[in-house]
């Protein structure tokens, strides 16, 4: 048979993970067709079929499973040895694979990622944005960015030091129709824009204040599952919002929109960047974190926004 590429394991790898073709081949830049086109090359190789495929589903035959258990571990192993030789390149090059929450990768998008790929031109960076927290090494990213509360324990964290908070918003013209709440229960006498999780469950607003926690199940007249939806739609006045302060901290200082319950909003966890804790980095890797750290000492985040970065 043929001499079988790196790329072909790691590709059989990528539609284990990702369950589709058009997944993985997002995944690895290429089109759908030239990946089927080296799986079936691959496959006919072997002499065993690797996939089970229809025109709605794709899974592990028996053989693919086998596959999957043997050459996986192997091909990780590959991938480690080959990233501690790129790890002694002086300059970084390659691919930096990013998952982060979408409000996270608005914090760090100019600080960190635009800054990062000025100094560095031979990098790139690929940032996935997700409401759900997803596996970083099993979904074959290099980093992660989320709250602290919802970082794994068995990954290294490193504080970026900009403690999150929700505001609780609407526009001007909703309130000269509608006395503002003064306490959580007040919301549901209020139109509410509701959001829905990646999860399918609509988002409970949640306060706290003196010790006190609640947590309040708001109605209104839409439910929408993108927080950029939902801004248009408290900017339009159909109800109140709850957001991250962050997105919508220039509306509030433009008065186009007017904050309440400000006393019952308190911070949550800081956000992290995180990672497994390999002992040997690629240089590109390595790199991101030292610039990090660089921006947090010389404040250059409060420049740009944000509170300093710390590692």
């Amino acid at each position: 048979m043929d001499r079988i590429v790196l790329n072909d394991l790691d590709a059989v790898m990528a539609i284990s993970r990702r369950g589709t073709f058009r997944a993985a081949a997002i995944d690895m830049g290429v089109s759908t067709t030239a990946l089927s086109h080296a799986i079936g090359k691959l496959e006919a190789g072997l002499g065993v079929r690797l996939f089970n495929r229809t025109t709605r589903s794709v899974s592990l035959s028996d053989a693919g499973k086998l596959f999957v258990e043997q050459v996986g571990p192997v091909l990780q192993n590959m991938h480690d040895a080959l990233e501690i030789v790129r790890s002694q390149r002086e300059t970084p090059t390659g691919t930096l694979r990013i998952n982060a929450a979408p409000f996270a990768a608005r914090e760090v998008i100019s600080p960190l990622v635009f800054e990062y790929l000025r100094r560095f031109p031979d990098m790139h960076v690929d940032l996935v944005t997700e409401g759900r927290l997803v596996d970083i090494v099993a979904e074959g990213f290099d980093l992660g960015v989320r709250i602290r509360d919802l970082v794994p324990t068995d990954m290294i964290a490193v504080p970026l030091g900009n403690a999150q908070k929700y505001a609780i918003v609407a526009s001007p013209e909703y309130f000269r129709c509608n006395a503002k709440p003064m306490v959580p229960p007040d919301l549901l006498q209020h139109k509410c824009v509701r959001v829905r999780l990646p999860d399918g469950s609509v988002f409970r607003w949640r306060f706290e204040k003196n010790g006190e926690a609640v947590q309040i199940d708001v109605d209104g007249p839409v439910t929408l599952d993108e927080a950029s939806l939902a801004r248009a739609a408290v900017l339009e006045g159909v109800g109140v919002g709850c957001f991250m302060e962050r997105d919508v901290l220039a509306d509030i200082n433009a008065g186009k929109l007017v904050r309440v319950l400000e006393d019952w909003t308190v911070p949550l966890s800081e956000l992290c960047l995180y990672y497994p804790g390999r002992r040997n980095l690629s240089a590109g890797h390595k790199a991101f974190i030292a610039l990090a750290r660089e921006l947090g000492h010389r404040g250059a985040g409060q420049k740009n926004g944000v509170s300093p970065i710390e590692l």
